[in-house]
C-alpha cells in the first residue's frame, strides 16, 4: 500500500490569463515560489518516503524546498511531465476559440477523444503518468509528486475506472499547491482527498 500525494505546481506568470502551459518552461510567480515554501513546511512532517517531480522546471522548483525538507532526495522523470497542448500551448480558451474554432469545440465535447491541433494523445498522456504513478509505488510509504493539473485529473480517471472524456467534468479544478492523495493497493486506487488547501490538513 503506497499513499501519493499529488501536488500541481506553484502559481506561474501565465495562471493569470489562464493560458495553458503544456511543454513550455514557464517560470513561477513571486505566489508560486511561496507556495512552494508553504509544501515544505508541510513536507517537514509529514512523514514522506519519497519526493517526486515532472522534468519541467515549475514542478521541479516546487518540489525541490520539500524534498529537503523532508530529508530525501528529489526524483525527476519526464512521465510526469504536463500533457503537450501542442498549437494550443501558451493560448487561452477564447485564443483557441478564434484560431481553430472547430478543433476546440471538438475538445470541449470530448477532451479525451479530441486533442487540440499538434498535441498528446491524452489516452497515452494518462497511461504514462499512472504508469509512472505504479512504478512510484513499488517503494511502500507516502511520495510526494509534484505534477501538472491535465494530466493530474486525467490520471485520476484512468485510475479509478471513471472514462477519460470526464475528466474536465468530474475534476474542474486543480488549485496550485493544493494537495490531491490516493492511495494504491495493487491495481486498485482510492481517492483520499482531491484539491485541498495545505492549510486544511496540518
Amino acid at each position: 500500500m503506497t499513499d501519493l500525494v499529488l501536488v500541481r505546481h506553484g502559481e506561474t506568470v501565465w495562471h493569470a490569463e489562464n493560458r495553458y502551459a503544456g511543454l513550455s518552461d514557464i517560470e513561477l510567480t513571486p505566489r508560486g515560489h511561496a507556495q512552494a515554501e508553504t509544501l515544505a513546511e508541510w513536507a517537514a512532517t509529514a512523514g514522506l518516503t519519497g519526493v517526486w517531480a515532472s522534468t519541467l522546471s515549475r514542478a521541479r522548483i516546487t518540489a525541490e524546498a520539500a524534498a529537503k525538507a523532508a530529508g530525501v532526495d528529489l526524483r525527476i522523470d519526464a512521465r510526469l511531465r504536463e500533457l503537450d497542448f501542442g498549437q494550443a500551448d501558451g493560448l487561452t480558451a477564447a485564443e483557441m476559440s478564434e484560431r481553430f474554432p472547430e478543433a476546440r469545440a471538438a475538445f470541449e465535447a470530448d477532451p479525451a477523444a479530441n486533442p487540440l491541433p499538434g498535441g498528446e494523445d491524452p489516452r497515452a498522456a494518462a497511461e504514462r503518468f499512472a504508469g509512472c504513478l505504479k512504478d512510484i509505488a513499488r517503494d511502500r510509504g507516502r511520495v510526494l509528486v509534484v505534477a501538472h493539473t491535465t494530466v493530474i485529473r486525467l490520471a485520476l480517471c484512468g485510475l479509478i475506472g471513471v472514462p477519460l472524456s470526464e475528466y474536465r467534468r468530474l475534476f474542474p479544478r486543480l488549485d496550485n499547491g493544493a494537495i490531491t492523495e490516493i492511495r494504491l493497493t495493487g491495481e486498485q486506487a482510492a481517492i483520499l482527498r482531491f484539491n485541498s488547501p495545505i492549510g486544511a490538513i496540518r
